[in-house]
C-alpha cells in the first residue's frame, strides 16, 4: 500500500509563524518588563500554597535562574522568603533553563498532553535539583482560585469544561501528530 503524507493544519500555521518578521513585531519593554512581573506574581501565588516548596527555595536565596526561549528570557531571582523576584538584567545566573523546543505549536502540545518540554540544563546542580523538584511537586490549583471569587459551584463546573475541552483538544492533537507530514496514513 503506497504511503501518503499530509500536512495538518499544524504544520501549515508553524510554517506561516516561522516566515512572519517577528523582530518587527517586537513588544515594547515596557509590555515585556509587565509581562514578566505577573509571571513572577503568578509563580509566587502558586509557590505560596505549598510550604515545602517556599522552604526550598528559600534555601536557594540570592541564586539567579535565567529561563529562555527563543528570544524571550528573564532572570529570576531566589528570596529568603522562598518566593522569586525578577533579578537584575545584568547578574549572572547560576542556573540557565531554556526552552530547546523552537515550535510555539510543539510547545503547546507538550504541555497540553501533561508532560514538560524539553529543557537544557546548564548550571549549578543543587539549585537545578531545587527546581526540579518544583515543577514536579508544585501544582496550581485553579479550581480552588477561582472558588475564591466565583464560587464552589460554579468554579467547579468552568474546571470540567475545561477539563473536557483539555482532553479533547490532547485527542485532536495527538490524531493530528499521527497524520504529520513524513508520517504514513494507513
Amino acid at each position: 500500500m503506497a504511503s501518503m503524507t499530509t500536512q495538518t493544519p499544524f504544520s501549515f500555521l508553524e510554517s506561516f509563524v516561522e516566515k512572519l518578521p517577528l523582530p518587527k513585531l517586537a513588544p515594547p519593554a515596557w509590555a515585556v518588563n509587565e509581562a514578566q512581573r505577573r509571571i513572577v506574581l503568578l509563580l509566587n501565588h502558586v509557590l505560596m500554597q505549598e510550604s515545602e516548596a517556599m522552604a526550598r527555595l528559600a534555601r536557594q536565596k540570592d541564586r539567579i535562574m535565567l529561563v529562555q526561549w527563543r528570544t524571550f528570557y528573564f532572570k529570576l531571582i531566589a528570596t529568603p522568603a522562598g518566593l522569586l523576584d525578577l533579578a537584575a538584567p545584568e547578574t549572572k545566573p547560576d542556573l540557565v533553563l531554556t526552552l530547546t523546543d523552537e515550535s510555539p505549536l510543539a510547545l503547546a502540545q507538550a504541555v497540553l498532553k501533561g508532560g514538560k518540554p524539553a529543557v537544557r540544563v546548564e548550571g549549578d546542580v543543587q539549585l537545578a535539583a531545587e527546581v526540579n523538584w518544583l515543577t514536579e511537586h508544585v501544582r496550581w490549583d485553579m479550581q480552588e482560585d477561582l472558588a475564591r471569587i466565583i464560587g464552589d459551584v460554579p468554579a467547579h463546573t468552568l474546571s470540567q469544561m475545561a477539563q473536557a475541552m483539555s482532553t479533547n483538544l490532547r485527542e485532536f492533537l495527538a490524531k493530528a501528530a499521527a497524520f504529520a507530514p513524513g508520517k504514513s496514513a494507513k
